[in-house]
């Protein structure tokens, strides 16, 4: 059993095997995996219920287990920014958040670097966030 907070077997295999620059989606129940994901990405379903997990308590879970240099999120084409922003900002303290429309998100999450994805039960809307993989430092 491991001691470490993140224990999912396919989540670690899929980081064990990513590097710098290797990109994550944590994507809500409304992100269409099926026909935007990139060619080398692991795909992973832990959307077990309605709202169960959220993209928020896998993306805490995720920060302890790789560093993270960037995330990217989709911004609507009108109106407020989604509410959920917020939250993640506070999950990441240290980043600024990248804003992408709808469309360069998809683009962003196609291409090669794109290790994995994990699709959640999140109902929010624009729960996406896409997270660049950092450097461990020595």
């Amino acid at each position: 059993m491991l001691k470490q907070r993140l224990i999912h077997p396919e989540i670690l295999d899929a980081l064990a095997s990513a590097g710098h620059g290797s990109k994550i989606l944590v994507a809500d129940g409304n992100f269409p995996c099926s026909t935007r994901i990139g060619e080398n990405a692991d795909l992973v379903f832990l959307n077990l219920a309605p709202g169960k997990p959220t993209v928020t308590e896998v993306l805490d879970v995720l920060r302890t287990a790789v560093p993270i240099e960037d995330a990217a999120v989709m911004m609507p084409d009108e109106g407020p920014e989604p509410a959920i922003f917020e939250e993640f900002r506070k999950c990441l303290p240290d980043l600024s958040l990248t804003l992408f429309d709808r469309y360069r998100f998809y683009d962003e999450v196609e291409e090669p670097d794109t290790c994995l994805v994990i699709m959640t039960g999140e109902q929010r809307i624009y729960a996406n966030i896409l997270l660049t993989i950092g450097v461990v430092m020595p």
